[in-house]
């Protein structure tokens, strides 16, 4: 049924052609990709073994066959392209996060909800099968009442003052990097499973290189092949590198995130311990494929993914059986079935849980809550920001 779909793809760098595989396993046709040149489409298009390089996003819109784009460009373009999108009636999957601020997110909610069309926020990370399981566990009451989430997102691929991408540029990016990069995984991670409303936070930020070296000529993101650089020049940094928030939630539990772009060694970790009146639930991204149970009175239980062991809600969103491992390349691919569903009407247990505008717009909000509260040194409730 996929195959009734037609979508394209906006972005070249490390997640453009993550969507494109995801989009193929699935079974949706993906006729194109766009770059941010015409030279990097047909190159992104050849690569990839598509039939169109787009020359800009005015061209990819103008293509009457796609239905859904896919934008995985810089944050800066996110808002623009997601409107054109939307006023050129084709549903739209935007990377995260959905805009730089909330003036640009909430123009996004409206359009979106007036449009009609399927609109939603690439957040993956909620489609670990056993992230799905904690979901359903927790709605199905066995934690009981929620004392607490803690956790972190930690990598370590802008631990030298050398380390550059666009994302250390607040106009670029945002005015938060790693809380708005890789955070808002976390954030938006915790809210699904458990339903919970952040409603507080207090944030303490920092920037441990003040000032980085950007190498002369072009930079990839997340590449292991490109050549050391031999020539730099100097740029000030206006973003965070590491930040720890604490988090008051609406239900009345508590919480506490840590992110880092600068801890050695790791290179992609997200962690969450939920403790609640019944029991504890853990995972760790480096383990995806198991839970941890904690329990009082009796011995602690870890659960390995296993289709035959899982809620229904969570047996819909895996592909293969226990004792095969899936990962991050599989959560986008979830993600996207949920949002392919809802295009087609083709509703599955637990209904269409992907990411919405909505949910992007509540993100951006806690961003901006975020720096307010690390810039004032003072709890900052959400809601005086959506």
């Amino acid at each position: 049924m996929y195959n009734e779909i037609t979508a394209a793809v906006a972005g070249t760098g490390f997640i453009g052609p993550v969507h494109v595989e995801a989009l193929k396993r699935l079974g949706v046709r993906v006729k194109g990709i766009m770059g941010s040149t015409p030279k990097k489409s047909e190159v992104a298009k050849r690569k990839l073994g598509l039939e169109v390089g787009y020359q800009d996003i005015n061209d990819l819109l103008a293509d009457k066959d796609i239905d859904a784009v896919h934008l995985a460009v810089p944050n800066m373009l996110h808002y623009p392209m997601a409107v054109k999108t939307l006023e050129a009636g084709k549903h739209v999957m935007c990377e995260k996060p959905l805009a730089m601020n909330t003036t640009e997110s909430s123009v996004l909610v409206k359009l979106a909800r007036e449009s009609g069309l399927q609109a939603a926020v690439t957040y993956n990370i909620r489609f670990y099968p056993m992230n799905l399981e904690t979901r359903a566990r927790i709605e199905s009451g066995e934690l009981g009442r929620i004392f607490s989430v803690v956790g972190s997102y930690v990598q370590d691929w802008l631990f030298y003052e050398t380390d550059y991408n666009w994302r250390v540029r607040a106009d670029k990016g945002g005015p938060l990097r790693a809380v708005a990069d890789i955070g808002t995984h976390w954030i938006d991670l915790v809210s699904s499973m458990t339903g919970l409303k952040i409603s507080h936070v207090f944030a303490d930020l920092n920037t441990v290189h003040p000032e980085r070296k950007k190498p002369l000529g072009e930079v990839q993101t997340f590449s292991g092949e490109q050549p050391i650089p031999k020539s730099f020049e100097p740029v000030s940094i206006d973003t965070e590198d590491t930040g720890c928030i604490t988090i008051r939630f609406e239900e009345g539990g508590q919480g506490v995130l840590w992110v880092s772009q600068v801890t050695a060694g790791v290179k992609n970790r997200i962690r969450y311990e939920i403790a609640g009146s019944k029991q504890s639930i853990s995972w760790d991204s480096n383990q995806p494929n198991e839970l941890l149970l904690g329990h009082r009175d009796k011995a602690n239980e870890a659960l390995v993914k296993d289709p035959a062991l899982s809620s229904d809600f969570t047996r819909s969103y895996i592909n293969y059986p226990g004792g095969h491992h899936e990962g991050f390349p599989d959560t986008f691919k979830q993600c996207f079935r949920s949002f392919y569903d809802a295009i087609l009407g083709e509703e599955r247990t637990g209904g269409f849980i992907y990411p919405t505008f909505e949910e992007g717009h509540r993100e951006v909000s806690i961003c901006e809550a975020i720096l307010s509260s690390h810039t004032h040194k003072k709890w900052v409730e959400i809601d005086d920001f959506l």
